[in-house]
């Protein structure tokens, strides 16, 4: 999988996480089945069947809500960096500094997934003392969705608010050179009978998947989405990946990301910009990402019913508040629709992706086959 080029870098051949399923062609497969799947890869490349079930299930649930930049496209790089010895397969998920209901987690350079669901769990279980409690996470990696999590806190009556810094690829607003991530924040609360509020998004104009997919397709891209390497906008593909993607609502954007890069990065002690190694470019050395959430319990602030009630009193308020084309749709509710439509007639993914998922787990079936319905796994 990996090639190391005249020049003596290395770099790795797994397709980036950028493909939605509708280009170059798609295989349609259940999420049981696609999960299985990657969990007997990840197994493979060296993780306990516990945890590679975590992060397999977190990566599937992505394509399942149609994000598929975050979903199983990943599995290959993630096994390329064990194999390396870049990611620790046991790690020691330690809390190193506790005061009341704030936690500092060290991740021991684990698989994001797990620290993450290790860090969540913690959280969790101080809840019913606390009400509220903060976890800063460092010396971990690339976690994937953070909606993932944000909605198993939201299943278990708690609000949170969810922080995560990247590698370095968008620059400072009026800058040109990279130094932020495209710094995810996440938020979810439930919603009584309405379900789940999710709302899971990049601090940047776009993912940088989207360019990544344009530029292999020889298209433009539109103006606004990044700069090139001088800090000049542009609508070439190539130009934006050698340069840096912008920050959304241009300053406002950018005074968000520089908060998440708070957030993560200085409350944790992780790596923070240009410190921070690149997923698929820096074959030598750890990621040292950094995440921040805190846990509300919403029964401490008002009695569980009554906030049903009100959630659905919104949601309902909201989507009748009079749409000026189509409908008016809430945070995460086009992702809920799409996830409820696979569950049922199986995930449509790149037959690319498909084939090196096949590849690294040859003795398998292929992942192509009618699907049979059945609903995947309960989330934890």
């Amino acid at each position: 999988m990996p090639v190391t080029p005249a020049d003596g870098t290395q770099k790795s051949t797994a397709v980036r996480g950028s493909q939605d399923g509708k280009s170059r062609g798609a295989r349609t497969v259940s999420a049981a089945r696609l999960e299985d799947h990657c969990t007997a890869i990840l197994t493979g490349a060296g993780l306990p069947e516990t945890d590679a079930t975590i992060v397999a299930a977190s990566l599937v649930d992505a394509n399942l809500r149609g994000v598929h930049s975050h979903g199983v496209s990943r599995i290959p790089i993630y096994v390329d960096r064990l194999r390396r010895g870049l990611v620790n397969t046991d790690p020691h998920v330690t809390i190193i500094r506790e005061t009341g209901g704030a936690l500092v987690v060290d991740g021991d350079n684990g698989m994001g997934q797990v620290i993450m669901q290790r860090s969540l769990d913690l959280a969790r279980a101080r809840i019913p003392e606390h009400r509220t409690v903060s976890v800063a996470v460092r010396n971990s990696t690339h976690y994937g969705s953070g909606a993932y999590f944000a909605k198993q806190a939201a299943a278990s009556g708690s609000a949170i608010f969810l922080y995560g810094n990247a590698p370095a690829t968008m620059a400072a607003f009026g800058g040109k050179e990279r130094f932020l991530g495209t710094n995810p924040y996440t938020f979810a609360v439930p919603a009584g009978a309405r379900g789940t509020l999710v709302l899971d998004m990049a601090t940047s104009v776009v993912a940088r998947g989207k360019i990544i997919s344009a530029a292999q397709a020889g298209e433009s891209i539109p103006e606004g989405w990044a700069v090139d390497p001088e800090g000049t906008p542009t609508t070439d593909a190539d130009a934006a990946l050698a340069g840096s993607v912008l920050p959304f609502g241009g300053p406002k954007g950018y005074g968000i990301a520089v908060m998440v890069e708070v957030m993560a990065a200085m409350f944790s002690g992780a790596s923070s910009g240009t410190e921070i190694g690149d997923l698929y470019d820096d074959l030598d050395r750890p990621q040292g990402v950094g995440a921040f959430f805190t846990l509300h319990d919403i029964e401490a602030f008002v009695p569980p019913e009554q906030f049903a009630r009100r959630m659905e009193w919104l949601y309902d308020a909201l989507k009748n508040s009079g749409p000026a084309d189509g409908e008016v749709l809430l945070p995460g509710e086009v992702e809920e629709r799409t996830a409820h439509r696979q569950a049922i007639e199986g995930i449509a993914i790149p037959a690319a992706v498909a084939a090196q998922l096949e590849d690294l787990h040859p003795e398998s079936e292929a992942l192509q086959h009618p699907t049979d319905g059945t609903p995947r796994k309960q989330e934890r």
